[in-house]
């Protein structure tokens, strides 16, 4: 099977970045002009647009501003200075979910009524304000780098919308949702806060890409499979 110019729902996996993929679509298209629509963290997996030539390439701005379903799972009872599990974890105490550094297993486990009462804080349009460590540029900078560098980054909330907002499944202390949110919604934003709110802290440990728009990920193409077929 060949890569043609086009459009395609490319399955990530866990570990390569965005550009990883986009560099192996070019090497089995054999075309230099490929892009995707919006980044997924090394750790995500899950869909990927991906655009082929030239023609397809200057669509990718319509995918970008479509609505995304993710799969999630946090981890209760510890925060991150990343917001996930790539960062510094530091295990917190009940109540004190910002600042301290205790062995998560002192804190009260939230009942699943608790949890589905905080999650109703967060659905429809809210206010949130992006990770220290992210793209964003401030000064020219990204936010990311003056993070590492130590200097706290003052990014301004914004507007974003979660449309729907449900636990799969919870057992202490992992907790999985499933969420879907408008473009520029930060799913690591969104574990930390829940975190803030339950008072056990929170990060994000998983994150799966389910859909973007019409896209669905039981029919994205997995990379390794199509250069078996060639």
């Amino acid at each position: 099977m060949n890569l043609k110019p086009g459009i395609y729902n490319i399955y990530k996996p866990a570990g390569p970045t965005s550009h990883d993929i986009v560099d192996q679509v070019r090497k089995i298209s054999g075309e230099k002009r490929v892009g995707h629509a919006g980044t997924l963290d090394p750790f995500a997996e899950g869909i990927l647009i991906i655009a082929i030539g030239r023609e397809y390439t200057k669509k990718l701005d319509q995918f970008l501003k479509q609505d995304k379903t993710y799969h999630a799972t946090l981890r209760l009872g510890a925060v991150s200075d990343t917001h996930d599990l790539t960062g510094k974890i530091y295990p917190v105490k009940s109540g004190e979910a910002g600042t301290a550094k205790r062995l998560f297993d002192r804190v009260n486990p939230p009942t699943r009524k608790q949890i589905t009462e905080a999650l109703k804080k967060f659905k429809g349009e809210i206010e949130q304000t992006p990770p220290s460590f992210s793209a964003i540029k401030l000064a020219g900078q990204r936010s990311y780098i003056l993070a590492r560098k130590g200097i706290t980054p003052k990014l301004q909330p914004r507007k974003v919308k979660v449309y729907t907002l449900k636990i799969v499944k919870y057992r202490w202390p992992h907790l999985e949702i499933e969420t879907k949110v408008s473009s520029g919604t930060y799913i690591r934003a969104l574990a930390h806060d829940l975190g803030q709110t339950l008072g056990t802290g929170a990060y994000l440990e998983k994150l799966i890409r389910t859909k973007i728009g019409r896209f669905k990920l039981d029919n994205s193409l997995v990379l390794d499979k199509i250069n078996i077929i060639r």
